[in-house]
């Protein structure tokens, strides 16, 4: 599919924001990518592979950064990877129907972005980090995984909100797990649309995409490791994933009645 050249502009720099905003608190942006695609995308086995290389681009240069300045603790997010791949990797491989697929999107978007946002009003500077059972990081891992094989994004989104709630560790530490986690399911999902024969990108787009989110995601990146506040960064991330969460919903047809 081709694109006029001033709608590839506007598509090229709505992913460099995104990258930039998810990046900078450690997420990839597969669930905007998912959103903007679907406005410009007619076929969602595209939709969801173009999501997952974007986010691979941002989240492999993200833990680059995060391990180079040694917030990156691989042996602690071992039960979350090894739960996770083959999960991602089954959701993946499911031919969901095309309705199925963007409502099953859209409330996994909405629950996120609240869960992203009430985190963020809740986080303190501040806390006593908690311990829990390995089994507890196993299940987190297993059941996140399969959400975003079916969903074609990462599922950082949805884990990292968690992970803060439950004071698993440092921000900063749960920034790279995210990163870290979206990465694995990344590659396992990408695997998951070849064995289904859902494996479909858009040429030359793609590339053009590819390289948005990469200098987008590493500016993200280094703002966060430079210590900036990211609340603010937060609380616009969890809005506009709420917004084209909303988007999503409505756009394909979901008519809820508040008052039958």
């Amino acid at each position: 599919m081709s694109l006029a050249s001033g709608d590839f502009i506007l598509l090229t720099l709505a992913f460099f924001v995104v990258a930039t905003l998810y990046s900078a608190v450690g997420f990839g942006g597969g669930s905007s990518y998912l959103a903007i695609l679907t406005l410009v995308l007619t076929s969602f086995f595209a939709i969801r592979t173009t999501a997952l290389l974007c986010n691979l681009t941002v989240v492999t240069g993200s833990c680059y950064l995060y391990y180079k300045n040694g917030h990156l603790p691989l042996k602690k997010f071992v039960p979350f990877v090894v739960a996770s791949i083959p999960m991602a990797f089954l959701g993946a491989s499911f031919r969901l129907k095309e309705q199925v697929f963007f409502i099953l999107l859209a409330l996994a978007l909405i629950v996120s972005a609240i869960a992203l946002i009430y985190q963020t009003l809740s986080l303190r500077s501040n806390f006593n980090v908690k311990e829990y059972p390995s089994y507890v990081s196993y299940l987190l891992g297993a059941g996140i995984g399969l959400l975003s094989g079916l969903v074609g994004i990462g599922g950082g989104i949805f884990l990292a909100p968690v992970l803060n709630h439950m004071k698993w560790d440092k921000p900063i530490i749960i920034a790279s797990l995210a990163s870290f986690f979206i990465l694995v399911n990344s590659v396992s999902g990408i695997g998951g649309l070849f064995v289904s024969d859902s494996f479909e990108i858009f040429w030359p787009e793609i590339l053009g995409l590819l390289f948005a989110v990469l200098m987008g995601g590493q500016l993200g990146v280094r703002l966060s490791i430079g210590k900036l506040s990211a609340k603010r960064i937060r609380m616009l991330t969890g809005f506009l994933v709420l917004f084209v969460g909303i988007r999503v919903l409505l756009k394909n047809g979901l008519e809820i009645n508040l008052f039958s």
